[in-house]
């Protein structure tokens, strides 16, 4: 197939739509189910750069959960505890300790679980029986692989009454060295950014007195820096234990990039505080539903939508206790061993503050401020590790 029709682009007002190979081409990419639109096969393309790149880095297979040309989860294989299967609501799935590539998704879509409310996947393997059962009860937009076996296919063909887009691209594609896209009719040329981030050159430049960055630091920071590089900027990632556990994307201003990812990364944690693990909610409860009751309950305001009375009985068999402030504060002091990816220098040691919060000890950033100085010092204060890249790794 050389071209495919879309029904519109961003939006339904922006006629006609395809996309097509410049040169005449083949796709490299297959349709076996449904009608992907032009934002489904962005995320697409995107994610499955991402994916690809980590299973190259890692030797893991990797999982991405997209939206909006950005991922809100990314992580590869390893085994789930049964605390984080709980929170991710897969502690039913059979067989998940068996399938990397199920473990891997779980995590993805688990880190973040109300952004990746309509996601798109990326599979960096052969799409299996279990990881389809797990996508199969998620509300999603589409999922792209390599591959997929003959039963995964049957399960996904029938989701969203057939219409679910299962999207197979050739895992030897490769495209040109030079890319180009337009706007406003002009047109931009450029290299593709090609940078190989599993070089461990990247991470030798450490300026701080604490030098020390364990295999499973570099195993993150790796994770975190190749996220970046598939993420609109300004963006940073928390990683941990092989998995994204906060980005933030498309912030004009770095600190609140950082302050964004950090909220998320606090509240995957505290999705794992017993109070949360135990919330009585009713039978039955959707399971978009059980995602925002969890958010509202964790936020700022003090759980008032979902703990008043006249409400909390539409979600829980009890009235559930309330967290605290305070109890919130004890509980993320505990996080400890995150890694943090920048896509650009941090210009001021604002940004190591309000990463410390969230339990980072481990940074990877271009370095390059003239405010270098400062950052260093701010993380020599904490005793993080903090290497200087020398590689910026700007996605627009």
């Amino acid at each position: 197939m050389k071209e495919l029709q879309l029904k519109y682009g961003c939006n339904p007002n922006q006629k006609p739509s395809r996309v097509y190979m410049a040169d005449g081409s083949e796709l490299p990419i297959e349709v076996l189910n449904g009608r992907p639109g032009y934002i489904n096969l962005l995320d697409a393309l995107n994610s499955w750069q991402l994916v690809r790149e980590l299973r190259q880095a890692t030797g893991l297979p990797s999982a991405a959960s997209f939206k909006h040309v950005s991922p809100a989860g990314a992580a590869v294989g390893l085994p789930l505890s049964d605390t984080l299967k709980h929170v991710y609501f897969v502690d039913d799935i059979e067989g998940l300790d068996q399938s990397p590539i199920a473990c891997a998704y779980a995590r993805a879509r688990g880190a973040d679980r109300m952004s990746s409310y309509g996601d798109f996947i990326a599979l960096s393997d052969t799409c299996d029986k279990i990881t389809a059962l797990i996508i199969k009860r998620e509300v999603s937009d589409g999922v792209i692989a390599p591959a997929y076996t003959d039963e995964a296919l049957q399960i996904l063909r029938e989701k969203r009454k057939g219409t679910y887009n299962v999207i197979q691209i050739a895992a030897d594609y490769k495209p040109a060295p030079i890319e180009c896209k337009q706007v406003y009719g002009v047109t931009f040329e450029q290299g593709r950014n090609e940078i190989r981030l599993d070089d461990p050159a990247l991470l030798e430049n450490i300026p701080t007195k604490n030098k020390e960055l364990p295999a499973e630091a570099r195993r993150d920071l790796m994770i975190a820096l190749i996220t970046l590089k598939y993420t609109q900027s300004n963006s940073v990632c928390y990683v941990k234990d092989g998995q994204a556990i906060g980005i933030g994307a498309g912030q004009q201003s770095r600190i609140h990039c950082t302050r964004l990812a950090g909220q998320k990364a606090d509240i995957w944690w505290l999705r794992q505080h017993p109070k949360v693990l135990s919330l009585p909610f009713v039978p039955g409860i959707r399971r978009a539903d059980r995602d925002n009751t969890i958010d509202v309950y964790l936020s700022e305001d003090e759980h008032d939508d979902v703990l008043r009375d006249g409400q909390w009985q539409q979600f829980f068999t009890r009235q559930p206790e309330v967290l605290t402030l305070a109890e919130k504060r004890e509980w993320i002091a505990q996080n400890t061993r995150v890694s943090l990816g920048s896509d650009a220098f941090f210009p001021f040691g604002d940004n190591i503050e309000r990463a410390h919060k969230s339990g980072v000890e481990y940074i990877a950033q271009a370095g390059g401020s003239v405010r270098d100085d400062h950052v260093i010092m701010t993380c020599d204060k904490y005793g993080i590790a903090m290497a200087f890249t020398g590689v910026r790794l700007f996605h627009h």
